[in-house]
């Protein structure tokens, strides 16, 4: 090390609250380290023996290139801390408002799923019979949660929402596709995610999902949050609010395999839902969705492993069956499992099929000890705020 480097390093630079003329500084550096050269040989060796870097951070906190001036800031102690106070530092229970929920211990660890990627057509009754055959051929198979697409009891079109809506909540008569996985859930002794339907609640329209435990009980009813606007010129355009109301509320409900955040299609690409259902101690996010063939190819797969690696748990997808003959809206399908690292655990094509797959919720606690991402999030410089639990306090 050259004796000028040592010369300006043991000097504390002053605290200034005026612009300080760069060329001042510099001359008064090259003053002491002349001095240094200068001095006997055994003086320059006692300076060696006693330097001590000064435990200050002056902190540059505004440069400018015309003027050759910089501001420097009052002098700071520097604190030497472990890593944990330094995360304890960080606050990353702020980074949640309210703070997250402590994920609960899940009624069961190990389970099959069933994704049953339907194909649909116009006639209604044959969509709800053909859907029964499909969860009974899932829980024969062993799934003790079945996952069904997005529209499966009508085309997906605003022309049709109107015509096949059901008034979910007036019961059987009103609603035969509901009536039809009710029933499927308690014979079954299964939990139903029931992918979606259009609904029909007074004069609105809505896109609904609703959830069925083993008794058959309607345990939960998520309306489509975040409604498909799009407009790729060319390629395609929908305006699902032409015919849909938007839903307020998101939804998180426990079931014999766990808890569930639950989405539909559109849902899937604003992570702030997501990371809102993990805050809330959700082990699995359940998606029914139809993409379609251009955003599908580029997409669909992409935005499953990013809500899954993001919040470290499991995300499943249902799509209908391709069907690219009848003229309507064409579903790229690809039905998926994704594990709580991003790793695609179980697909399909496009064509229609039923896929098994296991999830094991040990894998969520490893992965979670592995890359302790909510012990290290910086709560003093973000937050989420879960709107509803934090207004409910």
């Amino acid at each position: 090390m050259r004796s000028g480097s040592i010369a300006f390093l043991s000097t504390t630079l002053p605290s200034y609250t005026s612009p300080v003329n760069l060329t001042t500084l510099r001359s008064s550096a090259v003053s002491r380290s002349a001095s240094v050269v200068a001095s006997p040989i055994s003086h320059r060796l006692s300076l060696l023996r006693n330097f001590r870097v000064p435990q200050t951070d002056s902190r540059v906190n505004r440069i400018s290139a015309r003027h050759n001036l910089f501001n420097v800031t009052t002098k700071r102690t520097i604190t030497r801390v472990s890593a944990s106070s330094m995360a304890s530092s960080f606050s990353p229970e702020k980074a949640r408002v309210p703070p997250a929920i402590d994920t609960p211990i899940p009624p069961i660890s190990k389970f099959k799923i069933g994704l049953c990627q339907l194909s649909v057509t116009a006639d209604k009754e044959r969509n709800i019979a053909h859907a029964r055959v499909a969860i009974e051929e899932a829980a024969e198979k062993g799934a003790k949660l079945v996952l069904l697409p997005e529209i499966w009891n009508s085309p997906y079109s605003n022309d049709s929402f109107p015509v096949y809506a059901e008034d979910i909540d007036a019961g059987k008569d009103s609603s035969p596709s509901t009536a039809m996985l009710s029933e499927a859930a308690r014979s079954l002794k299964i939990t139903i995610v029931g992918g979606s339907i259009p609904e029909r609640c007074g004069d609105k329209l809505y896109n609904t999902c609703c959830v069925f435990d083993t008794n058959g009980n309607l345990i939960a009813k998520h309306r489509k949050i975040h409604l498909f606007d799009i407009n790729i010129p060319g390629k395609i355009t929908f305006e699902e609010s032409k015919t849909l109301t938007a839903g307020e509320t998101p939804t998180v409900v426990d079931t014999d395999v766990g808890r569930i955040g639950i989405g539909i299609c559109y849902d899937i690409r604003f992570q702030e839902l997501a990371m809102l259902y993990a805050a809330r101690g959700a082990h699995l996010l359940c998606y029914p969705g139809a993409f379609n063939m251009t955003t599908g190819p580029l997409h669909w797969e992409l935005l499953q492993r990013a809500r899954a690696v993001d919040n470290q748990l499991y995300v499943a997808t249902c799509s209908p069956a391709r069907d690219a003959e009848s003229g309507g809206y064409v579903a790229w399908g690809h039905s998926t499992l994704v594990g709580p690292f991003g790793e695609v655990l179980a697909t399909t094509e496009h064509d229609e099929a039923t896929i098994i797959s296991e999830i094991d919720y040990s894998l969520m606690d490893l992965r979670r000890t592995n890359l302790p991402l909510q012990k290290q999030r910086r709560g003093d410089l973000y937050n989420l705020v879960d709107v509803q639990r934090f207004n409910s306090q």
